[in-house]
C-alpha cells in the first residue's frame, strides 16, 4: 500500500497500533515460513532463528545463517506495507553520508513466496543505549554530542518531496506545510475524546501562528523514530543507528525535536553542540524545533494512549527505573505543555 496519507506509520495505518500491543512469542507458522524463505533466499540449509526480543511493532529474530550473525525484521501487518525495502534503501543512502547503520542482507518486501515482508540486517554485538542511559552508565553528554554529528550528517542526503519517502525515496507532499497538518486534527480530536487533551483548540491556534515557519524548501533526510532505543553501542560510543523505516523528507530541526521528547536540556545542548561543530543550524531554529516538538508529541500521545501504553510497567522500553505507566502519562503532558509554551514565547532550550 501507498504510504502518501500517513503522517506517522504506528498510529495512522489502516490497522492502527498493529504490533504496538504487548505480545507473546512470535508466531510459529513465521517463524518456520521464515526459515524456509531465508535458506532459499540465501542458498544454504544452515539457518538457525531465536527471538530477537524487539520492542517495536516488527516481529524480530536473531538468525545464524551459515556463519553470519543477522539480525531479522518482520513485517506481517494486514495492509501488505512495502516499508521494509524503502527503509533498506535509505540505510544504504545513510552509511554512504558517513553514518554507521547496520549492512542489509537481504530483503523481500514482495510477499510472492511468504505473507509477510521481511529484512535481514547485520547483528550489531552491542545493545542499544537505552539500556545503558536506564542503569545510569552511558556518558550521556559525549553520546549526545555524537547524535548531533550523525543527525548533520545524515540531513546531508538529497531528497525531492517532503513526508513519507516512496519507492524513489522521494517524499509524496510537494509542500511541507501539508505533510505536517496530515491528520493533525485527527491525532487531536482522538486525544481529546479519550480525554487525554483539554487544550486542543489552543494547540491549533499556536501552530496556525507559526504557520509561515512550515515554508521549507528543500526538505532533508529525517529519522522521524530518533530515541536511544533505535541506537546501539557502549556507554560512550555509538555502533550503529537501527529503525530509519519512519524516515521522511522535512525539516533540519524535527530529529533534534524528536531528543526533547525524552531527554532534558542538558542532553539537547550537547546534541546541538555536536550538530553545529558540522553543519549550521537553520534560519528561525528554535521556532521550528518547539512546533516539532510539539507535533511530535501529539504523535506519541496518540501512540501511547492508542496502545495503551500508560498500563504498562518499568518493564517497557519508554518507562524509566522505578516509573510507571501513570509517571510516563504525566511526563507526556508535561512535555506538551513545554513545546507549546516554547512555540509560544520563542524560549529556549532551558525550559525542557
Amino acid at each position: 500500500m501507498s504510504r502518501r496519507d500517513i503522517y506517522y506509520w504506528k498510529c495512522d495505518r489502516p490497522a492502527a497500533f498493529h504490533g504496538t500491543q504487548a505480545r507473546g512469542l512470535a508466531d510459529a507458522d513465521v517463524q518456520r515460513d521464515l526459515e524456509k524463505e531465508l535458506r532459499s533466499h540465501f542458498g544454504t540449509a544452515n539457518v538457525a532463528l531465536s527471538p530477537g526480543g524487539g520492542q517495536g511493532n516488527h516481529l524480530t529474530w536473531n538468525a545464524e545463517v551459515d556463519t553470519t550473525p543477522m539480525f531479522i525484521r518482520v513485517e506481517n501487518g494486514p495492509e501488505k506495507d512495502g516499508q521494509l525495502a524503502i527503509e533498506s534503501a535509505v540505510l544504504e543512502r545513510v552509511r554512504a553520508a558517513g553514518v554507521r547503520t547496520p549492512r542489509v542482507f537481504g530483503v523481500d518486501a514482495t510477499r510472492s513466496r511468504v505473507p509477510f515482508a521481511w529484512q535481514a540486517l547485520e547483528r550489531i554485538a552491542a545493545p542499544d543505549l537505552n539500556r545503558g542511559f536506564k542503569e545510569g552508565t552511558l556518558d550521556v553528554p559525549k553520546i549526545a554530542y555524537q547524535i548531533g554529528e550523525a543527525v548533520a550528517k545524515w540531513q546531508g542526503v538529497t531528497l525531492q518531496g517532503f513526508g513519507v519517502l516512496n519507492a524513489s525515496l522521494q517524499g509524496y507532499r510537494q509542500a511541507y506545510a501539508d505533510y505536517f497538518h496530515l491528520r493533525l486534527d485527527e491525532h487531536l480530536r482522538f486525544l481529546t475524546d479519550r480525554g487525554f487533551l483539554t487544550d486542543a483548540d489552543e494547540i491549533r491556534t499556536e501552530i496556525e501562528n507559526h504557520r509561515a515557519l512550515l515554508d521549507l524548501a528543500p526538505g532533508c533526510l529525517v529519522h522521524k523514530d530518533l530515541a536511544l532505543w533505535n541506537i546501539l553501542g557502549t556507554h560512550d560510543e555509538i555502533a550503529a543507528f537501527i529503525d530509519f523505516d519512519d524516515s521522511i523528507a522535512g525539516d533540519p530541526m524535527d530529529d533534534l525535536s524528536l531528543l526533547a521528547c525524552f531527554h532534558d536540556a542538558a542532553l539537547l545542548r550537547r546534541a546541538f553542540e555536536g550538530y553545529e561543530s558540522l553543519r549550521t543550524l537553520p534560519p528561525e531554529s528554535m521556532g521550528r524545533f518547539w512546533l516539532h516538538l510539539l507535533r511530535n508529541m501529539i504523535v506519541k500521545s496518540v501512540i501511547r494512549v492508542g496502545a495503551g501504553y500508560f498500563d504498562r510497567d518499568d518493564g517497557f522500553f519508554l518507562i524509566s527505573s522505578s516509573g510507571s505507566g501513570q509517571s510516563l502519562r504525566e511526563v507526556t503532558l508535561s512535555k506538551l505543555a513545554v513545546a507549546l509554551r516554547g512555540l509560544r514565547e520563542g524560549s529556549g532550550l532551558d525550559i525542557l
